[in-house]
Order: C-alpha cells, then structure tokens, then sequence
C-alpha cells in the first residue's frame, strides 16, 4: 500500500478536490490517503480563536460565517446529486454550530486545538463523501483514533502501529483509506497537533506503520529543486536525495519538507517521493537511502541569522569553557546552527534571537562578544564525504567573491555550509548555481 499525502492547496477548491480525486483512485490499489485542512481554513481558524482569546465572540462569529458560506458553496460546486450535496450540507451545518459554541465558554489552548482541529475534520469528510459519490469503495478513519503523542509531545510510534494495525484489520477490502494530517492526541487523551512537519509528519508515521511501499507528499511544485527558485533563475528538480541530503536541505531552507517530518520513515527505509498536484506527469524527487557518489545535488539558503564571537585569551587550554558556553545557549532553549573554533575564541550562529541580549550578558563573563545580525546561512548539498578530493573546493571557489563569516565542515558527509550577510545571498545563490550546476 502506498501512503498519499496533499496538502491545502491541493484540495483548495472543489476543481482539485476532484483533480485529487482523479489521481488517488488512478494507482489502481489500495492507498491510504493523509489531508490537510482546504487552504486558507486553518488561519481561519486561528483567527476565531484570536478573537475568542480577546473575550470577542461577535469577531469570531463573523469569521465563521464567512467560513461557512465560502464552505456551502464548494458543496455545490463539488457534488452532482442533492443526495450527497445534503449530506454534507447537514455535516458541515454541525461543524460550524460546534465552532459557534466556543463562543459562549471559558476560552482556553484546549479549546484553541480542538477549532484548529476541524479543518482536517471537514476537509476529509468532503472529499470521502466525494469518493462515494463516484462509487468509489472509501472509508474515513479518524486520525484522533491513533496518532497519539507521549508526554514529551514526541509521536508514540509503538501506540500508532498498534492502534492502526487494529483498524485495518477491522476495515478490509477498501480502495481508499483517509484519515486527516496534523491532529492527534497527546498522552492525556486530549485533542492535539504534531506541531512540526504538521501533515507530512502524519503520512511518515503511518507510512512507518503500515510498512508502506512508498510516503508520497504531493504539492504544488514538481519536488525540491538543486537552488531557491524565488531567488535564482532556471532551477530544476533534483530527481533523487539522500535522507540525510534532503534532512539537511529543509533545515537550511528548502520550504517544501519540515526536517522532522522524514525520519519515520528513514528509520523504517521507506522512499519518500515528492510530486506535484498541478502536474501529476513530472518524476518529482524521490528520497531515500542511496547515496550518489560523486556528485553535489542541491543548495539552500536559511535567512535571519545571528553570529556571535566570543574572544578570550583564558580559553587556551581551559577545560570546560566550550561546555559553560553551551550551557548559556541551552538555559535559554536557542539552538545552535553553525559553530566554528579556534585557540582563542569561539563563534556560532543562531536563528532565535529572542533571548538575544540576555544570553549576550552572560557569555560577557568569559570574554569579549561581538554579534553580527542580518546574516544568512547558505548551504551546499550532497556526496560531500572528505575522501572526494576537490569537491569542497568546488563550493569555495563559487564563493570566492563573496565575504564569508564562517564555514562549517566535516560534521556531516553531506553538507558544506556558508555563513554570509543577507545582502549577499542572491549573489552567492546564483555564484554556487553558475558552479556547480551549469
């Protein structure tokens, strides 16, 4: 079986739903099949509960009739027989009276998650009901039934496999499998969301799960391309990434994969191929364990960074001064992109500068400190493993016109990185693509 993921955008009107529609019951066998909500509903939602936060339910009224007209009309559009236009009619009426009662109670983050939740909640039973319209053997799970997370907000992939084990086993000899991506439970059995990785997380979970054949996340661009489109011209898609190459790209940028939603499926070996709603023909980007040896695949950019240098002549031979540096970092939960050291100093990067100023003064007790802002991180990707003599130089020499910050290498195989100024990162984008790419 294999697990299908789309996006908002991809089921954004009732035009891709049908489109959607078309390309889940065109693989011929079975497939489970991971939505999110329809593009534009959850910062709908998110904004109801502003409203509800601020002791203003007349706003949040207002949002959700809008919400609910705009809904009432994708039902005519999307369904051919009164039959199944009043079905769903009567399921969204209760959807939209079950957010109209947040209004009248204590308005809490319980609450906030349980309206944030019915995005997917809505968007999966359109399109099911869509499905059984056509004749199509569907059947809609609900996510809340087994994507669970422990007490550290972590997914519990032991309760996942056990619980979806179960319900397949209840519901054979269907063509189509959907559940919703983003919610869940957490330990206590309350509505909650995956946070990081949102949907695509929910489909390498149950991908993992299911010991699929293959994760597809289907968007609205062909896969993830070898530099920034928005800033550099004539891109293309990569075809094939490592997991780790593809880890390290949507750290440093790459917008279509959150880092965490892959690694499901990297422990469970299952390819993830990324593929394009709007052009279902093009190969897309496949990720998975095979490395390519030799060559270099992609570059990413990572914006608003800040570098900080501390300077002490006390560090030469001091044990523990990289540890009392670090301990700062984590009292005030900022991580650490890049680091580069030396006899006298250290410098490193971070992308959170909330607790900028206070984690300045307590570095100010181990040496001098300069910081840097308005910086950006630009990072080269692919078979970078130290015995491939040259390739390093390949990305340096791209480099040459620019003014480096800082360079790290060697803490992975895969991934040479840059620090630069802001202003400086079209140029080095387009430099690094002129290179390696012609």
């Amino acid at each position: 079986m294999k697990v299908m993921k789309f996006g908002g955008t991809s089921v954004g009107s009732p035009e891709r739903i049908k489109n959607v529609s078309s390309l889940i019951t065109n693989s011929g066998e079975p497939v489970f099949v991971v939505l999110s909500a329809m593009s534009g509903t959850t910062n709908a939602l998110v904004e109801i509960s502003d409203y509800l936060y601020k002791k203003n339910p007349e706003g949040a009224n207002d949002v959700i009739n809008r919400l609910e007209q705009n809904y009432m009309k994708h039902v005519d559009e999307l369904y051919s027989t009164e039959e199944w236009r009043e079905k769903t009619r009567s399921f969204l009426t209760y959807e939209f009276d079950y957010l109209r009662s947040f209004t009248k109670d204590l308005f809490t983050s319980f609450e906030e998650k349980n309206i944030v939740a019915q995005g997917e909640i809505m968007s999966t039973n359109m399109v099911v009901n869509y499905l059984k319209e056509c004749g199509v053997k569907a059947v809609l799970l609900s996510a809340l039934d087994f994507m669970r997370t422990d007490k550290n907000a972590e997914p519990n992939p032991a309760y996942i496999k056990e619980k979806l084990t179960d319900i397949l086993k209840e519901t054979t000899g269907y063509q189509v499998y959907i559940t919703q991506g983003f919610i869940c439970r957490n330990a206590y059995g309350e509505t909650d969301n995956l946070q990081r990785g949102g949907s695509d997380y929910t489909a390498s979970l149950i991908g993992a799960a299911i010991n699929a054949e293959e994760i597809q996340i289907w968007t609205d661009i062909d896969g993830m391309h070898n530099n920034d489109p928005r800033v550099v011209e004539k891109t293309e898609a990569v075809r094939q990434l490592h997991f780790e190459e593809a880890a390290e790209l949507a750290y440093f940028g790459a917008k279509i994969l959150h880092p965490t939603c892959i690694q499901p499926a990297k422990y469970a070996g299952i390819p993830v191929r990324l593929l394009n709603t709007m052009d279902p023909s093009a190969y897309g980007t496949i990720i998975d364990n095979v490395t390519v040896k030799g060559k270099i695949k992609a570059v990413a950019a990572k914006d608003n960074i800040t570098a900080i240098k501390i300077k002490s002549s006390r560090m030469l031979l001091a044990t523990g001064f990289l540890r009392k540096v670090f301990e700062i970092f984590e009292s005030y939960q900022t991580a650490i992109d890049m680091v580069a050291t030396s006899e006298v100093g250290v410098s490193m990067s971070i992308d959170n500068s909330t607790h900028l100023n206070d984690i300045v003064d307590e570095l100010k007790k181990y040496g001098t400190v300069t910081v840097d802002s308005d910086m950006c991180i630009i990072c080269v990707v692919g078979d970078l493993d130290w015995s491939n003599v040259g390739f390093e130089t390949l990305a340096t020499d791209a480099m040459k016109d620019i003014p480096v910050r800082m360079i790290s290498y060697g803490g992975s195989n895969y991934n040479i990185s840059f620090l630069i100024r802001e202003a400086d990162k079209k140029r080095a984008l387009q430099s690094l693509s002129n290179t390696l790419f012609k």
